[in-house]
């Protein structure tokens, strides 16, 4: 049997991936079954099976699999020109939340680039309207900024509103960000927002997506869905009472992971999914009302337990 490097492996589930009629739980299916019977994955594309030993789900997709699509050495040609990496599901490395959470419907493969390590200290998701109105995006820009100083990865979604707002307050205040992408990471262009900070040794940029697909709703959908798994809590800043925040903090709440939404005054009718998140088991955000910041003592507690520092 060859022998064969991470680097290779990771080519080989990319074109896993781009096989038609295989996708995410049916990749990991044939992964392990490769592994069982002692098959590499690339035997698995390579060997010419004229004794039938090969096992019967590779046989089921035999010919799509030796059918190479010519997309796949065209992104991966791009993905090492632009030293994007890749982290494979079975590997030390890989988000540990993401295996426990998610289980078989976590990622086969992630593609990155950044700093890994960031992945590894405590970790607030955030979620909201693209349309935040100006009290929520400053609760977001200041909650974010209060935990990014304390040393928590702030993670979102690169949307505008409040995630480019949380991106931007936690590099403002020297601390690090996680982009988890709704699209193929050779999508991603840097914003004008975050450009004049942005800082690659304090940031991660992330998606499951294979390299070239584009952005769309289902994709924003499964994005949140990584943001929670990823994160020790989430902080929703606001939403409707339909749409991806909302939805993001329904999968929250199911996932059994702390959920806060932000309380304050004149809540904008932008922010009725707050209220319903609150009555389904979040806790309210409020301002403190002798600094005017956000109360963060709860979610500080969670993340950092004995280890905080004094009260803000």
């Amino acid at each position: 049997m060859s022998t064969y490097t991470n680097i290779n492996r990771a080519y080989y589930i990319l074109r896993l991936l781009q096989t038609k009629g295989i996708g995410q739980i049916k990749a990991r299916e044939i992964i392990e079954t490769c592994r069982q019977n002692n098959v590499s994955l690339e035997e698995m594309f390579n060997k010419v099976d004229s004794d039938g030993l090969l096992p019967a789900i590779i046989m089921k997709h035999y010919q799509s699999l030796r059918n190479k699509d010519v997309r796949v050495d065209e992104q991966w040609k791009k993905l090492n020109e632009n030293s994007i990496k890749t982290i494979l599901y079975d590997e030390v490395d890989y988000p540990k939340t993401l295996l426990s959470v998610l289980k078989n419907h976590s990622p086969v493969i992630l593609f990155y680039k950044g700093n890994l390590e960031i992945l590894k200290k405590p970790a607030v998701g955030f979620c909201g309207s693209r349309k935040a109105s100006e009290k929520g995006l400053d609760t977001a820009e200041d909650s974010a900024d209060q935990i990014a100083r304390e040393g928590a990865n702030i993670i979102s979604g690169y949307a505008q509103g409040v995630d480019i707002t949380v991106h931007v307050s936690a590099l403002k205040a020297g601390g690090v960000t996680t982009l988890v992408l709704a699209e193929g990471i050779l999508n991603f262009k840097l914003k004008k927002e975050l450009a004049k900070e942005f800082d690659s040794n304090r940031t991660l940029i992330i998606s499951e997506f294979l390299p070239a697909v584009p952005w769309s709703v289902r994709n924003a959908m499964q994005r949140n869905t990584t943001i929670c798994a990823l994160s020790n809590l989430i902080i929703l800043i606001e939403a409707h009472e339909k749409g991806g925040s909302f939805d993001a903090g329904k999968k929250c709440l199911a996932m059994g992971r702390p959920l806060f939404t932000a309380v304050y005054s004149d809540m904008p009718e932008a922010a009725i999914g707050n209220r319903i998140l609150l009555n389904e088991g979040a806790h309210g955000l409020m301002r403190n009302k002798v600094t005017g910041k956000a109360h963060m003592l709860q979610a500080r507690e969670i993340l950092f337990g004995d280890n905080i520092q004094a009260s803000l």
